[in-house]
């Protein structure tokens, strides 16, 4: 594989934290329980306060009434209440300013129903409601104890947060089930999908589903794996079709080659004119393979050695140096042999050579070798930030590439055949110049 693509991996995070289809129905089931019991908990606790407040009123406006009736009536008697936890008082205009000592924030209430919150000398809590009518000569007070009500109240909204949470709890299965329900032939479609994917032919997936929306996507599934099927088929017929038209004339051209470096009299000028052909010949003949084995994503087998391979690359490019002063050497451990064609060796590791010759214009290249890996490092320009992440995109060219030939697909060719055969590409910067590559294998025999 090719080094780490900065926006694959935000991709991936992205990903990471999308919550699963599965999650989102089950936590809509709990915030539509939470929030409609939530809501009738509210409206009832609303309503039960505002229908017992105004009973009360109704209650203490009647008696307070009838309590100054009665004192009207019969000023020396005991006025009869008919409701009980109740306690009637009434001030004359004489007792005025005593209130005003005894009971400061009752001298200070209008007419009305008020609420009156406190705690007893003791440390208990008291609530009563307080109705007051005032006249010019008698001020008439009556309270209603509220305790025991506000006791009730403390014990009602117990029961409502308690019914919110095991409706909560409801809904979590409820969603629980019913995205199982939701969920299972749209899991069996995905597993179906990957199974079939397993083998070369497609296997039909609406029959398996009724005709319902998961029947519809796996109808539009089959239609999309038929055509994609077929255009894939057209493909390999094409790349095995061009691969033969391609390989026959190349045969001429190398039968042909042989033919006239097989003859004494040839001039040494005409002989190293024929050795550049047969070496192009050879490289689109590995070409050809690679590109066969990419498009049939099919890993070929082999055992290549590496370091003849590594000679024979860096002797082809020898005879191309064109004057400059660059020596091309192989160092390292012997031996290293890798289960693959050489044609596809030969296309990852001479695009590496090739990039490390086309660009260094003095110094040396040197192919490296390692028990499971070999690296080519040159003396070259280097390698910037911007190059090293691009590098392997299909037709980008780096930095230094000025006008040189070449479109741009070397490296990523390199890169697909790593993908395919489970190799690792790294480019980087060197230590002080130039640029090292390491082609890492996956498996040596």
């Amino acid at each position: 594989m090719a080094s780490g693509d900065p926006s694959a991996s935000r991709l991936k995070k992205k990903k990471r934290f999308r919550r699963r289809l599965r999650s989102r129905i089950i936590l809509s089931f709990v915030l539509l329980g939470f929030g409609l019991t939530a809501m009738f908990a509210f409206a009832t606790n609303w309503t039960r306060t505002r229908v017992e407040n105004q009973i009360v009123e109704d209650v203490m406006n009647r008696n307070i009434d009838e309590y100054a009736r009665q004192f009207y009536s019969a000023p020396n008697a005991k006025p009869e209440f008919g409701v009980q936890q109740m306690l009637g008082r009434v001030v004359k205009s004489d007792r005025f300013e005593s209130l005003r000592t005894e009971q400061p924030d009752w001298y200070e209430l209008p007419d009305g129903i008020h609420n009156i919150q406190g705690k007893n000398a003791d440390g208990s809590p008291f609530s009563y409601k307080l109705g007051v009518r005032k006249t010019p000569t008698e001020w008439f007070f009556l309270a209603y104890d509220m305790t025991q009500a506000t006791r009730g109240e403390a014990q009602f909204n117990r029961a409502i947060y308690l019914s919110v949470l095991v409706f909560t709890l409801f809904s979590l299965l409820v969603g629980w089930w019913a995205a199982s329900r939701v969920m299972s032939p749209v899991s069996e479609l995905a597993n179906r999908l990957k199974r079939s994917g397993r083998s070369s032919q497609s296997e039909a997936l609406a029959a398996h589903f009724p005709d319902d929306e998961v029947g519809q996507l796996a109808e539009a599934l089959d239609d999309y794996a038929e055509r994609l099927t077929n255009v894939v088929q057209r493909d390999r017929e094409f790349n095995a079709d061009v691969s033969h038209e391609l390989r026959t004339p190349l045969a001429v051209i190398k039968g042909a080659v042989e033919l006239l470096l097989s003859r004494p009299d040839i001039e040494d000028k005409t002989r190293n004119r024929l050795l550049r052909i047969q070496r192009a010949e050879q490289q689109c003949t590995d070409l050809i393979s690679a590109l066969l084995l990419l498009s049939r994503n099919e890993r070929g087998h082999g055992a290549t050695d590496i370091a003849k391979l590594s000679e024979q690359l860096l002797e082809a490019h020898r005879a191309q140096l064109g004057g400059k002063a660059l020596a091309l050497r192989v160092e390292g451990e012997r031996g290293l042999v890798v289960d693959a064609p050489e044609a596809a060796v030969a296309v990852a590791l001479g695009n590496l050579i090739g990039n490390a010759v086309k660009y260094t214009t003095q110094g040396e290249v040197v192919v490296r070798l390692h028990p499971r890996s070999v690296e080519v490092i040159d003396s070259g320009p280097g390698l910037s930030a911007e190059d090293a992440a691009k590098l392997f995109e299909r037709g980008y060219r780096g930095t230094h590439a000025g006008h040189s030939q070449g479109g741009g697909i070397g490296l990523s060719i390199v890169r697909r055949l790593c993908e395919l055969y489970g190799w690792d590409v790294r480019v980087k910067p060197g230590e002080t110049v130039g640029v090292v590559a390491t082609l890492k294998f996956e498996r040596v025999d």
